[in-house]
């Protein structure tokens, strides 16, 4: 899907990009057909498209499996989406309060900045088992996401998409490959699941967000809000973590661990 083709749809359908939904619609179609090569696709792979917008990439996501999901909050483009494809199941929806999707293989998405944190967060609790994510962000926001301990950016985002798996940093998207054009330089990435994901689950993701709820708090005070203060004591035991540790101190491993060890 090309710059014309999308400007014609604005235009016939009378569709106005929101800003307030972060729409800005990915028009260059060798960055569409790297995206979807990287997304690794077989045809009987349940594939979660978040943010289809008007399909630049849900049109030829659709060609490679016959099982498509795809959530989008915007009711005009979703409206218009399951009128013009038909092998997919369009949902709209805001994703993040969305419940009972099903279970999917490859999850791929050009991320609203606005949500991005917030829809990554919700990808990796609940749909662990998903054997690869392709996400298109802002390059800036990668900060939060490679990163480690002792460092400012440092958060549950960066954890979970540790555990998940492996992380790569594929290229960068010029803001001349939208429209409207936004004003930052985009980036995809790719993460590919590891055991190290069996962790993660809706319960994990909010006792990551607990034990960084106040960063210059001790650890132990944060999960005084989850735990008990001899479970909390025993776990630490268990695991080996200083009474006065902060949670912005431990590795993502120290946190799978510690978890288990309060969980039992």
């Amino acid at each position: 899907m090309n710059r014309e083709t999308i400007k014609e749809i604005l235009q016939n359908e009378g569709i106005l990009p929101q800003s307030k939904f972060g729409q800005n619609f990915l028009c260059d179609e060798e960055i569409i057909s790297s995206i979807v090569e990287l997304c690794e696709i077989g045809r009987e792979d349940r594939v979660l498209e978040i943010g289809p917008g008007l399909g630049s990439l849900t049109y030829p996501l659709s060609e490679l499996t016959s099982n498509l999901t795809c959530v989008e909050i915007d009711h005009g483009l979703a409206e218009y989406l399951s009128d013009n494809i038909t092998n997919a199941r369009i949902i709209n929806a805001d994703f993040i309060k969305a419940k009972d999707l099903g279970f999917f293989d490859v999850v791929v998405s050009n991320i609203p900045y606005y949500v991005m944190t917030d829809i990554m967060k919700k990808l990796f609790g609940e749909f662990p088992k998903a054997r690869k994510m392709v996400f298109m962000v802002e390059d800036e926001a990668i900060a939060r996401i490679d990163c480690g301990p002792n460092t400012k950016q440092y958060g549950p985002l960066a954890i979970l998409c540790s555990l998940y798996g492996s992380y790569t940093y594929e290229f960068k998207v010029p803001h001349t490959a939208f429209v409207p054009q936004p004003r930052t330089t985009s980036a995809v990435i790719s993460f590919r699941r590891e055991d190290t994901a069996d962790i993660l689950s809706p319960g994990f993701v909010k006792f990551l967000n607990t034990c960084f709820a106040m960063r210059r708090k001790m650890l132990k005070k944060n999960l005084s809000q989850m735990f008990a203060a001899d479970v909390i004591d025993e776990a630490f035991r268990s695991v080996g973590i200083s009474e006065n540790a902060r949670a912005e101190e431990l590795e993502p491993e120290t946190f799978s661990c510690l978890y288990a060890a309060l969980k039992k």
